[in-house]
C-alpha cells in the first residue's frame, strides 16, 4: 500500500507541477496542504511502526515541493502541514500500537483518494 501511495504521488507530482501558478494561491492549496499533513503523519508513524523506511516519507514531501516549487506563504504552509501531521502523533504515540497501526492506513487511504482526486479534477 505505501508503494501504490508513492507511485500516485508521483503523479500527482508532475500534474502539480503543469497545473500551478506563479504566486497566486492555487485552486487546490488547501488539498495540498492536507497531503503534507499526511505525509508528516505517515513519517513519524511508519517510523515508530518499525517500517524501515528511513527518510522516505519526509523524502515524498521533498518531491512534492519540487514539483509544485511553492514559494513564501504557501511554501510555509505546506511545510507547515507536514510538521504539523509529524507533531501531533509525536505527542500522542511513543510507540507502535494498534491504534498507530490502524491510522497508518487510514493515511494511506487519505492520501490515496487527495492524490487520485487532485489528479482528476486538474490533468488535462
Amino acid at each position: 500500500m505505501p508503494k501504490l501511495l508513492s507511485i500516485a504521488l508521483l503523479a500527482f507530482c508532475c500534474l502539480v507541477g503543469a497545473a500551478r501558478a506563479e504566486e497566486a494561491a492555487a485552486p487546490f492549496d488547501n488539498d495540498l496542504q492536507r497531503f503534507a499533513e499526511i505525509l508528516g503523519t505517515l513519517h513519524y508513524l511508519r517510523g515508530i511502526c518499525g517500517s524501515n523506511e528511513g527518510g522516505k516519507w519526509r523524502n515524498e514531501m521533498q518531491a512534492l515541493l519540487d514539483a509544485e516549487t511553492p514559494t513564501g506563504e504557501r511554501r510555509a504552509r505546506m511545510i507547515a502541514g507536514f510538521n504539523r501531521g509529524y507533531n501531533g502523533f509525536q505527542q500522542t504515540y511513543r510507540t507502535c500500537t494498534p491504534a498507530a497501526t490502524l491510522a497508518i492506513r487510514r493515511y494511506i487511504d487519505e492520501g490515496l483518494k487527495i492524490s487520485r482526486d487532485l489528479t482528476a479534477r486538474y490533468a488535462n
